[in-house]
């Protein structure tokens, strides 16, 4: 069962962010079995060149391939798509506007507004009516809801026709009530609940990026209905288990 058939049953899915524009990194994650991976070119170097990059070495291993876009831009959303990523995960979708917006960015007309080019998603050119079929009925779109607004606009977010899913960022959302960083916070705590009670209500697929490389936490998060689990990121894995090696060494 791919990504999209997992969003649309509601089943569960784990992931992981790449923020480390180097294909090793893919091959390495690769191997641990996630879903799908993330490029993130919000918060990272991760330029449009390195992002075809990544996504045709994320394809290669039989994984699917999402770009976290900077924004929610009709521009960098065509480019990351006609590049070939599976689908795109949408920041700061605060309301109904934002996620209509995101999904037109997707999807030629007459659903959408997208600009029809053709370049390594079309199969340069000779895959193109293949490409328009897979874009209406396989391509992803996911909500990120990180700001206080969208907690309050959660029901509309969700109606939008097109978005396949949703994933709560922590830290920009605690951001918005001036608290960042405050991930235990009950003003944080208690916009995430509301957020998962409405989600939960309507089999609609919810997701949360658990920062953290812990496996108890991805535990929780399935038990609370979550079935779109982006598993922290790439430095994270790397660097936590350098730290808790070498901390080991200097106690023993």
């Amino acid at each position: 069962m791919n990504l999209k058939e997992k969003l649309t049953k509601n089943k569960l899915s784990i992931g992981s962010w790449v923020t480390i524009g180097h294909h090793s990194i893919v091959e390495i994650m690769a191997s641990a079995g996630f879903d799908w991976l993330t490029i993130d070119m919000e918060h990272s170097a991760i330029t449009l060149e390195k992002a075809q990059e990544l996504i045709l070495t994320i394809q290669s291993k039989k994984m699917t391939a999402l770009v976290r876009v900077g924004k929610n831009d009709e521009l960098i959303i065509k480019q990351v798509l006609d590049a070939g990523a599976d689908g795109v995960i949408i920041p700061m979708v605060c309301n109904k506007a934002d996620a209509e917006r995101a999904v037109k960015a997707v999807k030629y007309p007459p659903q959408g507004n997208r600009g029809v080019g053709l370049a390594r998603a079309q199969n340069y050119g000779i895959g193109f009516e293949e490409y328009k079929r897979w874009l209406t009925d396989e391509s992803i779109v996911i909500a990120q809801i990180e700001h206080k607004d969208a907690v309050k606009n959660i029901n509309e977010i969700i109606d939008v026709e097109g978005i396949d899913g949703l994933i709560i960022g922590p830290y920009d959302m605690s951001a918005s009530f001036g608290i960042p960083g405050e991930l235990n916070s009950p003003i944080l705590l208690d916009a995430v609940k509301k957020v998962e009670e409405v989600c939960v209500a309507a089999n609609f697929p919810l997701g949360y990026h658990v920062i953290k490389p812990n496996h108890q936490d991805i535990k929780e998060k399935i038990d609370l209905g979550y079935s779109f689990i982006g598993f922290s990121l790439d430095f994270f894995f790397l660097g936590e288990k350098a730290r808790e090696e070498m901390e080991k060494i200097k106690n023993d």
